[in-house]
């Protein structure tokens, strides 16, 4: 089973002014992320803005993220959809392009009942390709509680969770009666935490790592907090938490991936403007996410 446990990076997709998509910007910021250490990719996630992508600019990200990783680093691939057909489309063009995993989304807006979520996963599963389920009723209206998650990581192929509830409780509970039950069957079934603030606490209930928004611009703290977490090297895991929090904090002041668009910017990275219906950042956190990437010691006066 290849490793999926880490620091991964939920890339963002950067637009130049006419709000294009910065193919090249792209590049240097997956460059970017290698050279830092990251252990693995993520990108047309959320943070990517796939919502606004169409297919040939989401191709072309999957491509160069691949082809940039060039086996030395696991890629997964964001295939969602609320649509089964589009899921299982976007899952054959994640394995046809060479990515090592797919992430799929509960689908959003339909809220499936249970037995049409598990056909759901059941229908991507058969492609072929690692699945990590992407758990986030905040974004999908429908969670994903322990007992249906069960179910889930009992289809072959879907190999962990990016857990994005909020909920430790539930992240424990998955841990318990999902992980441990598999580690015991000499398996395993990922689960990485999809709120940067909630990284540490969840590794040290057993869970794996993190796919990250925050890493954009701190891949090498962030690697350096989870793989802390991960080795139980507990005070310097808590350092780093507490010297993160403020960003992380300020990251998320506004809908992501709008903060940390503004702060890749501020740092002279690519980013660039947000697609509608994602707006600006407002006067006021613009100066929030400012002060947290000054604190960072980050901050480009000619950005």
């Amino acid at each position: 089973m290849l490793n999926f446990t880490g620091a991964f990076t939920a890339l963002i997709t950067p637009m130049n002014a006419s709000g294009q998509v910065d193919f090249e910007g792209f590049r240097q910021l997956v460059r970017f992320q290698i050279d830092a250490g990251i252990d693995g990719l993520v990108p047309i996630g959320t943070s990517g803005e796939t919502p606004t992508l169409d297919e040939g600019e989401e191709e072309e990200l999957i491509k160069i993220t691949i082809s940039e990783a060039s086996g030395r680093l696991p890629v997964i691939v964001g295939a969602g959809s609320n649509s089964t057909k589009h899921a299982v489309q976007y899952t054959e063009r994640a394995k046809r392009l060479g990515a090592d995993a797919a992430l799929v989304v509960t689908p959003y807006y339909n809220k499936p009942n249970d037995s049409g979520l598990i056909k759901h996963f059941q229908a991507v599963a058969e492609i072929g390709i690692p699945i990590i389920v992407y758990n986030i009723a905040g974004r999908t209206g429908r969670n994903i509680p322990p007992p249906l998650m069960a179910k889930l990581a009992d289809i072959q192929g879907v190999v962990g969770v990016k857990e994005a509830s909020g909920d430790i409780n539930q992240m424990s509970e998955i841990l318990r009666v999902i992980s441990l039950k598999k580690r015991a069957q000499g398996k395993d079934f990922v689960v990485l935490s999809g709120d940067d603030a909630l990284t540490l606490p969840l590794i040290s209930l057993g869970g794996s790592g993190v796919i990250s928004v925050v890493s954009n611009l701190v891949p090498k703290k962030v690697c350096a907090l989870t793989h802390a977490a991960l080795d139980a090297r507990l005070n310097e895991a808590r350092a780093i938490h507490f010297e993160l929090i403020p960003f992380i904090n300020a990251a998320f002041i506004e809908t992501n991936p709008v903060p940390i668009k503004y702060a890749l910017s501020l740092a002279a990275l690519p980013a660039g403007p947000t697609r509608l219906p994602l707006g600006e950042l407002s006067p006021e956190n613009k100066k929030i996410v400012e002060a947290a990437v000054k604190n960072l010691g980050l901050y480009s006066p000619n950005a």
